[in-house]
């Protein structure tokens, strides 16, 4: 554990102007009270006698079990207790799992509390900082009744510092180096594999050289989404982690939990909506520093200090947090937050259909005269791509927003034609803006393509199934023939009811019960996805109960064999087609052309879709489906910039809380100590640690075979059997060994 307190040490004492390259970091008479107090424990053997391991390693490595195992505290203490029971009188053991986190706690970076408005006004941080009442809405910081006799904040912040542990990347020998891999190790062959193969990464090398010239400069990407801690206590709650990731690293590490960074726990009880960007000042704050500033940083790779800047390339969320954070509200007719004012759209009984792609098309495509869409011919260009300078004259107009949720701030809603094209969906400027370079992004906030992939998916899955999740109802039909198209499928009336005709787009209920059956006999790899044996209804009739990822090995991998029995040849033709697009873009390594070729082919994939299911099928998460070949051209591969990585990692969030009275308390101390675990595990040796435990199968102790034929790759799924051969499978087990086994040519005649 020396190592670590050396690396930790050289950390903390560099500075601009006198760094003594030349020191160990192991001078204890110059170190902090934690850091003096840890290489005490570095120099002290666990028990008198035991020369091989300190007390500091010795705990290190026990609470690294702890943690890796998921041992509960309880069952820690126990253990605790029997060392101190059977090692000597004179051993340096913990009293407590308490104890032990607290002394492991002196090498983690911690966070600080700041006080926030209940209705999400304001904080109480820098020059509201001694504020009694909000300044906003007058409403008091304080609970009415105190705690042991202390005032309690009725709502707190956990911030994260991001400038340490950014530091910390570069003060580790073991991730100092891939921190520069993006430098020297992109691709060489034209394929893009990591955002610096992309289009957005490389233009803004261009546009800020300054920056890109220093390959130790960090590009970070944001992801934020919200969670109910008490999802099985039937409790309403929304707690928003904001979590950022180095993009310097490679791709096998960038989107791994071991290199996500808690910058932000928003807490709840509700959702912080519009006013999320009151809660992201301070993280804002200090990315402004990092850009204009930077810290001075040590290098362990080259033992140099340099001035490390950093920048905020995009944001990951779903469509919901998306409007959060950017301002577009993504409702109403203009939803689409690329498309803008342009946005394709048009009113149906109920809600607004996302229709009309044959914009897309080029302007002699037979597509645009054909009536059978909507009844018109489409005389429309594409939508327009607004520039920076044309987004920043669109914020212009917007009028000053007062933040919080306090009863007395609920503005009315204007009354104005949504359709009217001098009216934009911006609620607000969002606070990245604030950013100098923020403008300039070409790729300011990714479409979630895990999320748009669920929901297209579940639509189709749902109308072609014909259950609750459904897009073709009553009100479907009647737009169509408001339309004036398709009516075949319009509603019949016989005796005083309406009836809906079979339409070509879902399943016959002998085709569905065959579906059905079908999804339940799939067989996945081990921990590839859902047992979906058990997401079938027992009648063979709906398939319920479906994750993300099981939408996502649907859509790509079952779907397009599913339905070619069932549908007609036309209509299985255009839904094969949509999951080949997704299987092509969520590829691992992308081709820019074919990128560009998927570009063209979903507009025509979506022209076909628009001939076959109503309008009101066409939600906005359909037309989004558009934007994504553009997006990667832009970003690189979407498995770096959808929220897989960071659903799971929020999942490792909610499995911090101990005291359900305090779940943001709970996640934030836990956070802190599992960090500075997470960096010490990189030091220890002789143990099995997150960084080379094996896979979860990988194959130990296969068997040798004295014929090579007989030799295996992997290890046995089941108990050895004998079995006795019929003569012709003896007759043809015989024949391969002897016309292909080296080991008996010798003994042939």
């Amino acid at each position: 554990m020396f190592d670590v307190i050396h690396d930790v040490m050289r950390e903390q004492n560099t500075n601009g102007e006198n760094v003594d390259e030349d020191d160990d970091g192991q001078d204890a008479t110059c170190l902090e009270p934690d850091f003096d107090a840890l290489f005490k424990e570095a120099n002290t053997e666990v028990f008198p006698g035991c020369s091989w391991m300190s007390s500091l390693d010795f705990l290190a490595k026990l609470m690294h079990l702890k943690v890796i195992n998921n041992w509960t505290n309880s069952s820690f203490n126990q253990l605790l207790n029997f060392f101190r029971v059977v090692l000597p009188k004179e051993s340096h053991i913990p009293a407590s799992h308490y104890e032990a986190k607290k002394n492991m706690t002196k090498i983690g970076l911690g966070y600080q509390s700041i006080h926030a408005c209940k209705y999400d006004c304001t904080l109480f941080w820098k020059e509201n900082a001694s504020l009694e009442n909000c300044p906003v809405c007058n409403e008091s910081r304080w609970e009415e009744k105190k705690k042991n006799g202390k005032k309690v904040a009725k709502k707190v912040l956990r911030y994260f510092p991001l400038a340490p542990r950014l530091r910390r990347m570069y003060a580790s020998r073991f991730t100092a180096k891939d921190m520069t891999w993006h430098n020297t190790g992109r691709s060489t062959d034209g394929m893009m594999r990591h955002p610096v193969d992309g289009k957005a990464w490389q233009d803004f090398n261009k546009r800020y050289p300054d920056f890109s010239k220093e390959p130790r400069n960090v590009r970070l990407g944001l992801a934020a989404d919200g969670f109910n801690p008490f999802v099985n206590q039937n409790q309403s709650y929304s707690m928003w982690p904001v979590v950022l990731t180095a993009y310097n690293t490679p791709p096998w590490l960038c989107m791994k939990e071991s290199s996500f960074m808690l910058t932000l726990l928003i807490p709840g009880e509700k959702s912080p909506g519009k006013d999320i960007d009151v809660f992201l000042r301070p993280l804002v704050d200090e990315l402004k520093m990092l850009w204009a500033e930077g810290v001075k940083t040590r290098d362990a790779s080259t033992n140099d200090v340099f001035n490390m800047r950093a920048a905020l390339l995009w944001t990951i969320n779903d469509f919901p947090a998306r409007s959060y954070l950017s301002g577009w509200s993504g409702q109403g007719y203009k939803a689409c937050p690329t498309c803008n004012t342009d946005t394709p759209s048009c009113r149906v009984i109920d809600k607004t259909a996302y229709v009309g792609h044959r914009r897309f098309l080029p302007s002699r495509h037979k597509f645009r005269e054909n009536l059978l869409f909507d009844g018109k011919k489409e005389t429309r260009g594409p939508p327009r791509r607004l520039n920076s300078e044309q987004i920043l004259e669109q914020l212009k107009g917007l009028s000053d927003r007062v933040s919080g949720k306090h009863p007395s701030n609920k503005s009315r809603k204007r009354k104005c034609d949504a359709r009217d094209a001098s009216k934009t969906n911006w609620t607000k400027q969002s606070i990245f803006f604030e950013l100098d370079y923020w403008s300039s992004l070409e790729l300011k906030h990714n479409l979630d393509i895990m999320h748009v992939e669920k929901n297209v998916c579940e639509s189709l899955l749902g109308t072609l199934l014909m259950n609750e999740k459904s897009k073709d109802n009553y009100k479907a039909r009647q737009d169509l023939k408001n339309m004036g198209i398709r009516p075949h499928l319009w509603l019949t009336e016989k005796n005083n009811k309406f009836y809906q005709p079979h339409a070509p787009y879902s399943f016959k209920p002998s085709d569905r019960e065959r579906f059905c059956q079908f999804i339940r006999g799939v067989r996945l790899p081990d921990g590839y996805g859902s047992n979906f044996k058990n997401k079938v209804s027992s009648n063979n009739s709906n398939i319920t109960g479906l994750k993300s990822h099981d939408y996502h090995i649907l859509m790509q991998l079952l779907l397009p064999i599913g339905v070619r029995a069932g549908l007609p040849s036309d209509v299985s033709t255009a839904i094969t087609n949509l999951c080949t697009f997704f299987k092509k873009i969520c590829a691992r390594s992308l081709d820019v052309e074919d990128m560009r070729k998927a570009q063209k082919e979903v507009v025509n994939i979506l022209c076909n879709l628009e001939l076959i299911f109503p309008p009101a099928f066409f939600d906005i998460m359909i037309h989004l489906v558009v934007h994504l070949p553009e997006e990667a051209i832009l970003g690189g591969p979407v498995f770096m910039r959808w929220m897989y990585p960071f659903e799971r990692y929020m999942k490792k969030l909610k499995g911090y809380i101990g005291n359900k009275a305090r779940p943001e308390g709970s996640i934030a101390e836990r956070y802190v100590a599992d960090e500075a675990l997470t960096f010490c595990s990189m030091y220890l040796e002789g143990m099995e640690t997150k960084f080379n435990r094996p896979d979860r199968n990988a194959d130990a102790g296969i068997l040798k075979r004295q014929l090579h034929v007989f030799s295996s790759q992997c290890r046995p799924t089941s108990k050895k059997q004998v079995r006795i051969l019929c003569p012709e499978a003896k007759k043809s087990l015989e024949w391969l060994v002897l016309n292909n086994c080296d080991e008996i040519k010798d003994y042939k005649s």
